[in-house]
């Protein structure tokens, strides 16, 4: 068998075309992919006595690629980004684009002061703080006098 060991590599005894080589190495020739990230960020919630808090990570973002959305007691959480590369050299042309987009919803207590929530992004954690209504807060114990 005659072949081109540029376009063609053997690898664990079989014979692949190089670009299929390029294709699964880990660096993906060059360019750094993280096959591990999740689709679909994963999220800690917890309650508190005063809130519920969200955290959701997603690092490598920036807060402007974040959507955060009250509807009718749906609190949805979105982020798509879209990039495209485009490399000329002599007459080779290179196109490299990706998009990644996620949606998770979750449905808010009629507890919760909609009004008051807040959002922050720093070291790749979107946190969103979820206020309960004044009336939802724990009552402070008190003593009830006995007459006679």
């Amino acid at each position: 068998m005659i072949c081109n060991m540029n376009l063609v590599k053997k690898t664990n005894g079989h014979f692949f075309p190089a670009v299929l080589d390029e294709l699964f190495r880990p660096d993906f020739g060059g360019r750094q992919m993280n096959f591990n990230t999740p689709a679909v960020p994963p999220v800690n919630i917890r309650e508190t006595d005063s809130a519920y808090e969200v955290e959701l990570s997603a690092p490598g973002k920036k807060k402007e690629d974040f959507n955060i959305e009250i509807d009718n007691g749906l609190l949805t959480i979105s982020s798509e980004v879209k990039t495209e590369n485009n490399v000329e050299e002599g007459k080779f042309t290179r196109r490299e684009f990706s998009f990644v987009s996620f949606k998770r919803s979750f449905t808010l207590p009629e507890t919760v002061n909609e009004e008051a929530i807040k959002g922050a992004y720093e070291a790749g954690v979107l946190k969103i703080s979820i206020p309960k209504k004044e009336e939802a807060l724990p009552k402070a114990k008190r003593f009830i006098e006995i007459n006679d």
